[in-house]
């Protein structure tokens, strides 16, 4: 019998990056290889990068040490956005032997078995690279994670063409485009019979889905036919929509969100600045009026959803008063939570260039005053749910003696650990906030 070779993976960044690592793992296995966890020894090591922040670049390397501790004489691939954009600079990096871009990543599995075949290949002096012009990213790969958490993150769209002055995101993943109607409906079925609860659409621009199918930049489907299709999909408990700009998020989705059998009442959508000022200069494609607009919409149909928000702090001209205009903005707003990012200058964006640029200590005292405002709009919507009923969907974790959940509108939940919860559905009524922030329940 052939020796079964092992292969581990690791992910930087977003929900979609987790998809397809997922996937891409799949295909390593029907390969023949064993997947074992990141930290254990394996043959192969591959590590799906981020390039959204600084900091996604620089674990890279620690995160390269950690597999050449596990075993020196692995193969290391670097894919994904990071690896798109500056494939130099990671085939640079001591222990990498494979650098693979956009498209590329897709056939890792060839590039990885012609390697193990032919070891004398492994470069002295720096990895292979195999990266493409991003232009010629302009076909679609479906993928979804299973397996690594209780949800699923299921990929419907890929790249983005919008022209946002702090964003690499274009330029590591192409055009937008979509997987077919048919194609996700299929990936959520199969998604469904192995058992799993809740699925997450995730996308670069999901609200864009629909667009460059295949390179066609016609509508086929909208993002309101997808989820109008796929609450009709049998054995779904949970539907779950990841991010979507405001601009996109049209008053007939908050409505079917509203009276659907399985999407629940949970938004995430960015905003990135309180400042119409300074959303010019990022070249968003909303003002704060329309953001107003969403989350009024929904509060006025859905008074228990959950809304998080993306926030930019320390972009290019912030400037001490736009800054309190966003925190004000905020804090007049009824919003949920905060996913509060400090900006970092990225290379061949425009706003990498503009002047004013804010010091980075204001940077991070402008971020620290955000998550203080986050938490503060978190336990004050939390508070609005106690005493409700709502549906728990247990996770799969023993952390410090307590199992967590979310409810169907994201109010995070503790108890203590018991095995039998893990991947069930329960009602519950909320009881009180405990001292780390998470609610305490009894079952229903």
């Amino acid at each position: 019998m052939a020796i079964l070779k092992k292969a581990a993976f690791y992910t930087l960044g977003c929900k979609l990056n987790f998809s397809e690592t997922s996937t891409i793992a799949r295909d390593f296995t029907s390969e023949g290889f064993e997947r074992v966890d990141f930290s254990e020894t394996a043959d192969v090591y591959v590590i799906n990068t981020c390039s959204v922040t600084e900091n996604a670049d620089k674990r890279f390397k620690s995160i390269v040490k950690q597999a050449q501790r596990s075993n020196p004489d692995a193969f290391v691939a670097a894919i994904g956005c990071y690896a798109q954009l500056k494939p130099e600079e990671l085939a640079d990096v001591a222990g990498v032997d494979l650098v693979l871009g956009a498209t590329e990543k897709f056939n890792i599995t060839s590039y990885i078995n012609d390697l193990l075949a032919n070891p004398e290949r492994r470069a002295v002096d720096g990895a292979e690279i195999h990266s493409c012009e991003i232009q010629d990213a302009d076909f679609y790969v479906g993928s979804y994670a299973i397996g690594d958490r209780t949800r699923a993150f299921l990929k419907v769209q890929d790249g983005c063409d919008y022209k946002c002055t702090y964003c690499t995101i274009p330029l590591a993943r192409g055009i937008s485009r979509s997987d077919t109607l048919e194609n996700v409906l299929s990936n959520a079925a199969e998604i469904s019979a192995k058992g799993i609860k809740e699925i997450v659409l995730t996308g670069v621009n999901i609200g864009d889905y629909g667009k460059g199918e295949f390179g066609n930049k016609k509508h086929e489907h909208t993002f309101f036919d997808l989820c109008q299709a796929l609450d009709e999909v049998e054995g779904i408990h949970r539907l779950r929509i990841s991010s979507i700009e405001p601009n996109l998020l049209k008053n007939e989705t908050i409505d079917f969100v509203a009276q659907s059998k399985t999407f629940v009442p949970h938004f995430h959508i960015p905003l990135q600045s309180g400042s119409d000022v300074l959303l010019k200069l990022m070249r968003r494609r909303y003002m704060t009026n329309v953001y107003v607009d969403r989350v009024t919409r929904i509060k006025s149909i859905m008074p228990d959803a959950c809304i998080g928000v993306d926030v930019i702090v320390g972009f290019p001209g912030e400037t001490e008063a736009l800054f309190l205009e966003t925190y004000n903005f905020l804090n007049t707003l009824e919003i949920s939570y905060l996913h509060v990012f400090t900006y970092s200058e990225r290379e061949n964006t425009p706003a990498a260039t503009m002047e004013n640029v804010v010091p980075k200590k204001l940077r991070a005292k402008r971020s620290k005053m955000l998550r203080g405002l986050s938490a503060k709009k978190r336990r004050a919507f939390y508070e609005t749910q106690l005493g409700n009923t709502l549906t728990v969907l247990f996770e799969s974790e023993n952390k410090q003696g307590y199992i967590h959940g979310f409810t169907q509108n994201y109010v995070k939940v503790k108890h203590p650990w018991d095995p039998a919860l893990v991947n069930t559905l329960h009602d519950v009524s909320l009881c009180e906030i405990d001292e780390d922030g998470l609610v305490r329940f009894i079952f229903t």
